[in-house]
């Protein structure tokens, strides 16, 4: 090929110095021939000199129809000249080559464009007369502009180009300026088909099922009108739906039927919603779907842990395993509902129990930044593994929590307990032992966790947490509970702690109790939050029989001065992104601790008319946050997760390891303007707790 390519250069320097000749020879001879006949023409018929009479017309006739043969004689002796060179040329390809060059090319679907340095195509083989397509003497860029972008990034580049409804794949030599088109069309015809007749399979669950038919399912309209929705939704895209359990579906269908869905938004869910809106007890679908891997049994593994974390993320929501990508998500407009009662509460909270009175020694974390729900449900654990008898400790690095956090710690407990109550993460991975329980609380990401190394030394982990399940997830927990229709981490404790079945009971000390009560009040927004149920009251009520003193919880989350106006300085440069929407950046020069931004945020949403506030802060010299808040008509979840982050429908956080804060404003807006409208919740939607 490079013998070839050095073939071309020679070969179009030749051609174009015959091209050159041709130019220089025929421009000069018509300009000759049309001045002549201009000044005959003059002469003739104003008889200068005599002419008319001198000259007859039949030699006037004679005379024209012979210089219209010579210059048609020149003209084929010319396209002659240069189609035998051509035809000289694709022979001297064929000797370096092979004899049979053209039909090589053609059976791979070769086609080769040989260039001038003004980028003018001088030569091309057989294959593009055969795909109709005429580019000789034309600009290469004037046809296709894509391939300037190609001989710019050099040789080492493909474009891939569709011309006269082919598909091509285009390589460049720039030392010989050698264009080479392989015809990939029956390839991306296959490719195309092989694709679109790809496995997908899914697992749809109705939520609330139990609580909906009430024991009547034959016969209970609403879930009658699910069904049929269903069913005419499947059929209409060509979906093999199965039955294997009375509120789940086994869904089968090729890439072609979901990417119809897909395109659709998987309006299933919004139409099965809308058949119990006003209901007491709604109803609604939770789908996971995997797809892009050929083995169906592996895909029914992905699309089960794809519904595990719909569900997980409080359901009424389409999940998409990629395998080997990101999850998809899909839907989530509506706030989980409360589906606790106290008979599930007492099963898992004698579940953990067990697990707590089987361990040698129990370690419980929350996340980085720990706050005070972090920190209240971690002290409830280690109330239950006191009562147990088993040695604890909270995992706690005083550096990575939160101010607020740090001083109800130093206030609330002496050296000697502070020094019995906690470790350090450092020094906590020596006392994993191979019946070690770890406990995670408030979290669960593991890289979010206080110390992400001691999961990698444990297989007894347990995970309790309230936030909506994001994608990246605490590997096989022997214990996982995640509520997001709960307030707090610390509610979902409190609750394991009044309804165990242990007798006698869990014994709260007034000091654990009230820093739960604050870490309520906090995730709650003083049961300000949209996500505060019956149920929050009640724990609250339960911390109160503690001896939980709520002028000191409150107290605990006091701001001093200084955080009064930081707080009020970060909310005074409050734009609007949308309608209802705001958002606000932080003093780029300074950094903030995680508590301040989130507090701006909530502070934000106290003023009538804003429904989601997003507030930008530094909170290291290469980190910046997104602290999320909503009055519950806008999911900042959502949100917060098509920017990397996550959390709870009405709290949500996302982090960026970038040290341009203006950059991340634009991530921020983008991401408002593209998705604002699926993060809306139903508001017509009625949300009635579950009684117990």
């Amino acid at each position: 090929m490079f013998a070839f390519a050095h073939t071309n250069i020679y070969n179009k320097t030749t051609m174009k110095k015959k091209i050159h000749t041709f130019r220089a020879v025929v421009f000069p001879t018509i300009l000759v021939e049309i001045a002549g006949l201009t000044l005959f023409v003059i002469f003739y018929f104003n008889n200068f000199a005599g002419t008319r009479d001198v000259i007859s017309p039949e030699y006037v006739i004679g005379g024209a129809v012979g210089i219209v043969g010579i210059n048609i004689l020149i003209l084929w002796i010319a396209y002659i000249s240069i189609s035998s060179y051509r035809h000289k040329t694709d022979l001297k390809a064929a000797e370096v080559i092979g004899s049979d060059v053209q039909e090589a090319y053609n059976f791979a679907m070769i086609g080769l464009v040989v260039t001038d340095e003004n980028d003018i195509v001088i030569w091309h083989n057989d294959l593009f007369k055969e795909r109709h397509i005429d580019i000789l003497d034309l600009n290469i860029f004037e046809w296709q502009r894509e391939l300037r972008t190609l001989k710019d990034k050099g040789s080492n580049e493909v474009a891939k180009l569709i011309i006269n409804n082919r598909n091509f794949e285009v390589k460049y030599l720039s030392d010989a300026g050698l264009w080479i088109f392989k015809d990939t069309t029956d390839y991306e015809s296959i490719y195309s088909y092989s694709k679109l007749q790809a496995p997908v399979v899914g697992i749809l669950s109705m939520d609330n099922y139990e609580e909906v038919i009430k024991g009547d399912d034959d016969y209970n309209d609403t879930i009658t009108k699910a069904k049929d929705i269903i069913f005419e939704y499947t059929q209409k895209y060509g979906v093999l739906l199965r039955k294997f359990k009375d509120s789940n579906y086994l869904m089968l269908c090729n890439y072609d039927a979901y990417s119809k869905m897909q395109a659709d938004n998987f309006s299933i869910v919004d139409k099965v919603r809308s058949v119990s809106i006003g209901e007491d007890i709604p109803l609604t679908l939770s789908i996971g779907i995997a797809r892009d891997f050929p083995d169906v049994v592996k895909l029914n593994e992905l699309a089960s842990a794809a519904l595990d974390i719909a569900m997980s993320r409080g359901g009424d929501q389409v999940v998409v395993s990629v395998y080997g990508k990101e999850m998809e998500f899909y839907g989530g407009k509506t706030e989980a509902q409360e589906k606790r009662s106290r008979v599930k509460i007492r099963v898992l909270a004698d579940s953990l129990i067990n697990l707590i009175k089987n361990a040698s020694n129990v370690l419980i974390m929350g996340h980085t930044n720990m706050d005070m729900d972090a920190l209240g449900s971690c002290l409830g654990v280690k109330a239950i593994c006191e009562r147990m008898k088993v040695p604890s400790k909270l995992v706690v690095d005083l550096k990575a929590t939160e101010i607020k956090t740090r001083a109800a710690l130093t206030s609330s407990f002496n050296r000697e307990e502070l020094e019995d109550l906690i470790v350090p993460s450092k020094d906590a991975l020596g006392l994993v032992k191979s019946d070690t329980l770890v406990v995670v609380c408030d979290v669960h990401i593991p890289s979010m966790v206080m110390a992400p190394a001691i999961l990698d030394h444990t297989n007894k982990v347990v995970v309790i947490d309230h936030h909506r399940r994001a994608e990246e997830y605490i590997e096989s927990p022997v214990f996982n509970y995640i509520d997001p229709a709960a307030s707090s981490a610390s509610e979902l404790i409190t609750e394991f702690i009044r309804f165990s079945s242990i007798s006698p009971r869990i014994e709260l000390n007034s000091t654990y109790a009230t820093i739960m009560l604050s870490g309520i009040f906090l995730d709650s927004s003083f049961y300000k939050s949209k996500n505060t149920g019956i149920r929050t009251f009640e724990a609250s009520t339960i911390l109160k029989e503690y001896g939980a003193d709520n002028s000191v919880a409150d107290d605990l989350l006091k701001d001093d001065y200084e955080e009064y106006i930081e707080t009020t300085n970060i909310v005074s440069k409050m734009k609007t992104a949308d309608y209802g929407v705001v958002y606000a950046i932080a003093n780029p020069n300074q950094f903030y601790d995680a508590a301040s931004i989130a507090k701006a945020a909530n502070a934000c949403l106290q003023m009538k008319g804003i429904h989601a506030a997003f507030i930008i802060g530094r909170t290291s010299g290469k980190e910046i946050k997104i602290s999320a808040r909503s009055d519950g008509l806008i999911n900042v979840s959502k949100l917060c997760e098509k920017m990397g982050g996550g959390g709870h429908f009405t709290s949500s956080a996302a982090t960026f390891l970038k040290s341009d804060v203006n950059e991340v404003e634009e991530i921020l807006l983008n991401t408002i303007r593209k998705y604002l409208s699926e993060a809306k919740a139903d508001v017509n939607r009625k949300h009635t707790p579950e009684e117990m």
